[in-house]
């Protein structure tokens, strides 16, 4: 099976990455291509991945091809290479922000198979959360590729696409708000006495732990709440005072409006 990538920015390293590590795709089996030479140059100069001239050559030589390049420019990458793709049939996987699958298809003058992926920036460490979904034409071998390849950068999961901008909220935007609550932990710690890289780490890794007992443990995060929290404990205090100054209105909202500027792009 050989995989190609158009763009090769950060989340098509990561993704490359990933597959190659966890040994699902080998790399002489991997083409790239990126307008900007150096990055592709970098890639092939690590990986020993296979460098093309073009966007076409890549998918001429490929089975499928993960097109990883900005939302702005995916229209004139789809024009450059739809008669290429029409003599190829090569499977499209777009991670295009925002682009639905009907603006690829319409981007095109024929049918094609194509799954439109939603990772996020955890890819880098492996541990993405990404939502993919695809058109009629793809089959259940390709959907499986699909879920094998992202899922060398995380778990994977099928998701309706009227989902994809909830999505891209909840799986998107919340790295961001889960950074700022590590560091708000780690600064309280330094406030307290203790060193920020000390701190940073504690509270980074307590915060791995607890979203690990939610995934694996089976019960609700009240009930986990509930086990940490003693009676008349320091832990129950905290929690309150949590409560007290907003914290689950503050993230909820935190949310809405993240979707409401979505429903604004």
């Amino acid at each position: 099976m050989k995989i190609g990538f158009i763009g090769c920015g950060n989340m098509a390293t990561a993704i490359i990455e990933g597959v190659i590590k966890k040994e699902i795709i080998d790399e002489k089996d991997i083409n790239i291509f990126d307008v900007f030479y150096p990055a592709t140059e970098k890639i092939s100069e690590k990986h020993g991945v296979n460098l093309c001239e073009s966007a076409s050559d890549v998918i001429r030589k490929s089975d499928a091809v993960i097109l990883a390049v900005k939302p702005n420019v995916l229209a004139s990458v789809l024009n450059e290479v739809n008669y290429t793709l029409e003599e190829s049939k090569t499977l499209l996987i777009s991670i295009a922000a925002g682009k639905t699958i009907d603006f690829i298809r319409n981007s095109l003058t024929h049918d094609n198979a194509i799954i439109r992926v939603m990772p996020n920036i955890n890819a880098k460490v492996g541990e993405a959360i990404s939502a993919y979904t695809a058109n009629k034409d793809v089959s259940k071998d390709e959907k499986r590729l699909c879920e094998k390849l992202f899922g060398g950068v995380g778990k994977v999961m099928y998701l309706d696409e009227a989902q994809f901008p909830l999505f891209g909220v909840l799986g998107g935007c919340s790295p961001a708000f889960a950074y700022m609550f590590i560091d708000s932990l780690a600064r309280a710690g330094v406030k307290n006495g203790m060193k920020k890289d000390t701190a940073l780490y504690v509270a980074a890794q307590a915060v791995l732990g607890s979203a690990k007992m939610i995934l694996e443990s089976n019960e609700h995060p009240w009930d986990l709440v509930d086990k940490v929290c003693s009676p008349g404990g320091t832990t129950i205090e905290g929690v309150v005072s949590l409560q007290g100054d907003g914290f689950e209105n503050a993230v909820q909202n935190a949310v809405d409006k993240a979707v409401e500027k979505d429903k604004k792009l």
